[in-house]
């Protein structure tokens, strides 16, 4: 179980909190004492905690500094107790942020029981996953499936996770669906990252400064300010620069296809448009990240506090990148070329993103009466983005050109292939403007205690998205698609109450509901170029590439194409009409919460609840539903949206928690039951079975060219999730701490039957594997062109069965009062599926095999906790684990990774 200080402190002023290996020195309630004039006015009033039982034998006396402390968590809008609080919660304070090396959320991924938090490198997201459930689509099309929230405001933007956690006072993350107090997108669970704030216990800050490999630095400053006794600020900045670890090189290919007319020439076939000379600084998986955060607390009076914060994250980095995976692809045509390594990308589009956010958050906490409070909070976010990536990565190079096919396109619709893909993606601009406001009003009314509110949140968006590809099949001129979205809006409504009754001494029983009203609108919504065939009006007029077929014809190499090419709307009006993307969708649904506590003991509690949540749906861009071909029933096709519906989860959970043996452990339990319906799935999926242009069968190597597919999001199936969570924090002896956690999840996929499997047909062919099943042909139209397969009872992607962490440190004492800690950590996580079908295929299977990671530490206190320094690794072997495996033109597979192994020190001091 993580431990999480309730207040801030500074060494000069209150007593050192809670961290690992500083067991001696804690204090579980502390009350600092101050004097006009002195900075400390005698010793810290410390007692043990509340819940200690009374008058139970001890065999030998125990220090309170031996003990568990009290961790307070705002899970149920109320600050409670973490042992008290009856829903499955994790939370972490600074202290342990900083020793995790983690500046933002995906470096906690491994420490929750049940919870897979990665990078996606697309669109500057986070993917959380929690217990099973996460979500897939990162633009401004979709919504995330956990709640992210800042402060308990809900954040709108996956994009919003990437921002760095400095000065906390603690990270909560919450799992199971959260569909009554944090109700918003949160099937999965919520995080709810909560700022330091002022204090009134006087002037006071801290520096530390980060020096690790790759020129990692990294530099953070606080600064608290007692202006009087009603006015507090506080200050802080965080800075952080490293080298990419990928071995990045310019990608200059030309193709060598004689028979086709391909003579090297000594010109790049690929794009240079973007392919200039840079410095390891610049590589894809660097870091170029700074914030900053201003906040203020005022007391009008007694009754009534104001608050107010504004925070800027600014993102300069290259963003993430994925890798040629030489292990899924060893044996194949694809497999690696000897020598290459695991961190090459070959780069003719390096990455750039642009990322700023700025947040401004308000709010208003009154007193009405002992036992009556009412909050009101308000949130105005500003994120605005510009990002360009290479999609290939130069991948298409390691294995011999596949031609097929022949010039000119053949009577047979046998388009060939050509020797080379090139192509990127780039969001020319875009901004998330978005407003929250959220009311409370908590009150006591003898044995009741409830909390209800209203919620509102409205954002609108505009992008500009281009996606390329600059060689293109016919005739190797450019296919490109313009997404432009000036006025994409979302409005969310809700009204919610959670009451808790103590019915009975040691009985308390929960009921909530939550009544949400979600709307999307696409106002002005255009779409250029959405048939994606190659298209001579990329060039914008200023190349030629002549007639088909036809002496003078030549296909544009690398430096024939510039930067007044495409990218911006005037330019694509030169493809003639768009789609016009004017549409509206409405969801109303109501979710719920209904739970039992027992208090056992003033140290043991049980509880069990039943809960639910719900995700709203959307829609796509505007399209043909037989994309502009006759339907293979002989009908033209219709308009369609590609709408989908919203997705369900019902919670059954049990849960445990308790302190044992002096309250030197703490243990919490958890099982639970989920029922989880109309997944929401984003990828390329089928669309509708269509005639080909020239009514002829497909050709033996385009098997799918009467079908229909595109980027969609769909509802899919049911899935029965069970689990068992287990967290752990025990002080077997004076200075040590061991903590941990136990995993088990076991996702159960059922009633996909419409599931196509058209995972690498021609590989699986070649090498052997089981093929793909044939294209069904039957009577059931919603069937039709898809290569059924029953996936019931697989795994849901990216959830690994068994999850184990655990964690041990030990304080030494040093002549002169300093101190010494050694720190290690273990994470093992469980074989895991990339995708729904469970491809673990030993060639191009999409899976990683269980392994464990391991992180450690030491680290040098001062006297009174002046300075201090510490020695880190993260990930000690060096493991070179997948975090997703795809494969990507034809039998090539790439795979995000884990990061190599990271080390420096970390130097700071407070004053």
């Amino acid at each position: 179980m993580a431990y999480i200080p309730t207040r801030r402190r500074d060494a000069s002023h209150q007593e050192k909190l809670d961290e690992p290996g500083r067991g001696q020195r804690l204090q579980p309630v502390c009350a600092v004492r101050f004097c006009p004039g002195r900075r400390r006015c005698g010793r810290p009033q410390c007692h043990s905690p509340a819940e200690a039982p009374t008058g139970a034998p001890r065999s030998t006396p125990i220090s309170s500094g031996d003990q568990i402390p009290e961790v307070k968590v705002t899970a149920t809008r109320y600050s409670t107790s973490l042992l008290k609080t009856p829903l499955a919660v994790s939370a972490f304070s600074q202290e342990q942020l900083s020793r995790k090396g983690a500046t933002s959320l995906k470096d906690l991924t491994g420490e929750i029981p049940n919870v897979v938090i990665q990078s996606t490198g697309l669109d500057s997201a986070v993917q959380i996953t929690i217990r099973g459930i996460t979500s897939t689509n990162f633009t401004e099309t979709g919504d995330p499936a956990v709640g992210f929230h800042v402060d308990g405001m809900y954040s709108p933007r996956p994009q919003g996770a990437q921002a760095l956690m400095f000065d906390v006072d603690q990270v909560e993350v919450l799992r199971g669906p959260q569909g009554t107090l944090f109700g918003r997108n949160s099937t999965g669970g919520s995080v709810n990252v909560i700022s330091a704030k002022p204090d009134f216990s006087g002037n006071y800050g801290k520096a530390e400064v980060d020096i690790g490999n790759y020129r990692k630095k990294q530099v953070t400053l606080v600064q608290n300010v007692k202006v009087n006794d009603r006015l507090a600020l506080r200050g802080t900045f965080m800075k952080v620069e490293r080298d990419g670890y990928a071995n990045q090189m310019r990608d200059l290919s030309e193709a060598n296809a004689p028979q086709l007319g391909w003579v090297p020439d000594g010109i790049p076939d690929v794009d240079q448009r973007f392919n200039k000379p840079i410095g390891k600084d610049k590589y894809y998986t660097n870091q170029d990240q700074w914030a900053a955060r201003l906040s203020a607390l005022y007391k009008v009076n007694n009754d009534v506090t104001l608050k107010a914060a504004y925070e800027h994250f600014q993102d300069d980095g290259a963003g993430g990148a994925p890798f040629r995976d030489c292990e899924a692809s060893a044996g194949t045509r694809y497999q690696c070329a000897p020598g290459t390594g695991k961190w090459d990308l070959l780069v003719n589009v390096p990455g750039q993103v642009d990322m700023q956010i700025r947040t401004l958050r308000t709010g208003l906490s009154w007193t009405i009466n002992p036992t009556t409070t009412f909050d009101y909070t308000f949130q105005v976010a500003d994120q605005k983005r510009s990002e360009i990536t290479d999609d290939d990565m130069g991948m298409q190079h390691a294995a011999p050109f596949q031609i097929n096919g022949a010039y000119p396109n053949t009577p047979e619709g046998n388009w060939g292939t050509w020797p080379l893909t090139d192509s990127f993606h780039r969001t020319l601009s875009s901004r998330y403007l978005s407003t929250v406001h959220e009311a409370q009003l908590k009150q006591t009314l003898g044995n009741v205690q409830y909390v209800a509110g209203l919620f509102w949140m409205h954002e609108r968006n505009r992008i500009d998205y281009e996606q390329t590809h600059t060689i293109q099949k016919p005739y190797g001129d450019v296919g490109s698609v313009l997404y432009h979205q000036p006025n994409r809006q979302v409005d969310a409504k809700a009204v919610f109450a959670q009451a808790d009754w103590k019915f009975m001494p040691s009985w308390t029983g929960t009921l909530g509901a939550r009544y949400s009203i979600d709307s999307k609108e696409d106002k002005g919504g255009e779409v250029y170029g959405a048939n994606w065939k190659g298209d001579p009006a990329y060039y914008n007029g200023l190349y030629s590439q002549g007639t088909p077929g036809t002496p003078g014809f030549r296909v544009h190499n690398g430096t024939d194409l510039t930067d007044a090419m495409g990218g911006s709307v005037a330019a694509y009006h030169l493809y003639g009409a768009p789609t016009s993307n004017d549409h509206k969708e409405t969801w109303r649904k109501v979710t719920w919460r209904v739970g039992l506590q027992k208090q056992m003991t003033p140290n043991q509690m049980a509880y069990a609840s039943v809960s639910t949540g719900y995700k709203a749906g959307g829609f796509a861009d505007k399209t043909d539903s037989c994309n502009y071909h006759m339907c293979a029933d002989g009908k033209p096709g219709v308009v369609t949206f590609l709408p989908y519906g919203p997705e369900q989860v019902t919670n059954f959970e049990l849960g445990y928690k308790g302190k044992f043996l002096d309250n030197r452990l703490s243990l919490s339990a958890t099982a639970f039951w989920m029922k989880y319906k109309d997944m929401q799935l984003t990828g390329t999926y089928f669309i509708n079975q269509i005639i080909p242009d020239n009514g002829l069968p497909c050709p033996t190597d385009q098997p799918k060219c009467d079908v229909y597919e595109a980027w969609r999001t769909i509802n899919v199936g049911k899935v029965d999730i069970p689990g068992l969570e287990l967290e752990w924090d025990y002080r077997p002896w004076r200075g040590a701490r061991f903590g941990g956690g136990i995993a088990y999840i076991n996702t159960d996929v059922h009633d996909f039957r419409e599931f196509s499997d058209d995972y690498q047909c021609d590989v699986r062919t070649e090498l052997g594997l089981p093929p793909c099943p044939p294209i069904y042909n039957g009577p059931e139209k919603e069937l039709q062109g898809r290569r059924l397969y029953n996936i019931d009872g697989n795994h849901l992607p990216n959830t690994p069965k068994f999850q184990v962490n655990l964690n041990f440190s030990q304080e030494f004492s040093l002549p002169g009062g300093f101190r010494i800690t050694p720190y290690v950590k273990v994470n093992w996580r469980d074989k895991a599926y990339f995708d729904l079908r469970n491809s673990d295929f030993g060639t191009v299977g999409r899976f990683q095999k269980a392994y464990a990671m391991t992180d450690a530490s030491v680290r040098l206190d001062a006297p009174s906790d002046k300075w201090h320094a510490e020695l880190y690794v993260r990930n000690v072997a060096d493991k070179h684990a997948a975090q997703n495996r795809e494969s990507v033109f034809g039998g090539f597979m790439k795979a995000y990774y884990v990061e190599p192994r990271m080390f420096g020190i970390r130097v700071g001091g407070e004053y």
